[in-house]
């Protein structure tokens, strides 16, 4: 292509947009004018707005701040109260939790007892200060009891046998004159002192026989009734065990049931409970059947157990029990005999009735077997077992 129709095009196209030039440049130019005029008439306007409007609009932002601050203030007064109502919901719901959790702890600590002392697993218990102070309570007034009672048993003697005695003696006394007297040589002083006091001690021996079979007598002559209250049930402590030396079967344990001194007690619990299981063992005593001898060892009492088909259980008191609480039944009250008459039989005829229920709580035809305030007595496992 020539250098002159290019040049003609290039002319053409100058004319075509030239015309568009100018029209945008006029076009900005009206509207640069339009808002030079909007902003002198605003400014023209605020120029003319009075004092008053000042002072009105600075009213109302003033009061838009009052307002502002007031709710403000209600906002966070209630949030405050829902945080607080919330705060005694989740408190209250802990609360419970708490409760539940306390209870759950205290059944799953009952089956841990029940099931270590099924397996022979030695408890130690350590008592509160509120059952040493009851304790301590307990043997003085057993120590005092026991002082009340030597009294009456001395001032109790009949004074038909002090007569006795001290008729006795005389008679020893002119005795012993009479020979003197018969024969000529005197008597050793010795001899007739020693016949004097054995004189006295034979008269002591009678009156305390008396006393013995008096309360025997009291004990029987009673109203006739046979229930569970006539066993002195008490909680002893096995102090020391070892296997009885003539049968492979015993056990020979010394027991601490709250009187000062240890009895003696022989069970056949060697193939049921092992022995390391028995030593330091709480468990429930009989302590009023007659002694007895078991393979040449005097038995002093009977270990509580509950018997069934396979094995054998000792019987569980209450956690907080301690050595000498009696066992009662409070559908059966009444005080034990001081001893049972084997010709009565007394336990034989009670035996059948002193059963576990179905929740292994020790019974008397149906009634539970407890210490007063602490808790019923158990069997670890055995339910409707008879208990012997």
């Amino acid at each position: 292509m020539s250098t002159g129709v290019l040049l003609q095009m290039l002319i053409k196209l100058t004319r075509q947009v030239l015309p568009q030039i100018h029209n945008l440049s006029k076009a900005l130019l009206v509207t640069s004018a339009s808002g030079r005029n909007n902003f002198q008439l605003k400014q023209r306007n605020l120029m003319m707005a009075s004092a008053a409007d000042f002072e009105r609009i600075d009213g109302k932002a003033a009061l838009a701040e009052k307002i502002l601050a007031d709710l403000q203030s209600q906002i966070e007064a209630i949030r405050k109260a829902a945080i607080q109502s919330a705060g005694l919901e989740e408190e209250k719901q802990l609360i419970k939790e708490n409760e539940e959790l306390r209870k759950e702890i205290e059944s799953v600590k009952t089956a841990l007892f029940l099931a270590e002392v099924g397996n022979g697993v030695r408890q130690v218990q350590l008592p509160t200060k509120a059952a040493l102070s009851a304790f301590s309570t307990q043997k003085l007034n057993t120590s005092d009891s026991v002082k009340v009672t030597n009294q009456v048993k001395q001032e109790s003697v009949p004074q038909s046998s002090q007569q006795a005695t001290e008729k006795k003696i005389e008679d020893s006394g002119k005795k012993t004159k009479q020979k003197e007297s018969n024969s000529g040589e005197p008597v050793n002083n010795k001899k007739a002192k020693k016949e004097k006091i054995e004189n006295v001690e034979e008269s002591k021996n009678a009156g305390d026989t008396s006393l013995k079979k008096k309360a025997n007598a009291d004990n029987d002559s009673g109203d006739g009734t046979v229930d569970v209250s006539r066993l002195d049930l008490r909680i002893g402590k096995i102090v020391s065990v070892e296997k009885h030396p003539d049968a492979d079967s015993l056990y020979v344990e010394k027991v601490d049931v709250g009187e000062g001194h240890h009895r003696t007690v022989v069970s056949g619990l060697v193939k049921h409970v092992p022995i390391n299981a028995m030593k330091d063992r709480i468990a429930v005593f009989m302590c009023n059947l007659k002694p007895a001898k078991m393979r040449g060892v005097l038995s002093e009492g009977m270990i509580m157990c509950a018997s069934g088909a396979e094995k054998t259980e000792i019987l569980v008191p209450p956690t907080d029990s301690v050595i000498g609480d009696r066992v009662t039944c409070e559908e059966y009250p009444g005080t034990p005999d001081v001893q049972l008459n084997p010709k009565k039989k007394i336990w034989e005829t009670l035996k059948p009735d002193v059963r576990t229920n179905a929740d292994r709580v020790a019974t008397y035809k149906g009634a539970p077997l407890l210490i007063k305030g602490k808790g019923v007595i158990v069997a670890p496992t055995l339910a409707n077992t008879q208990i012997s």
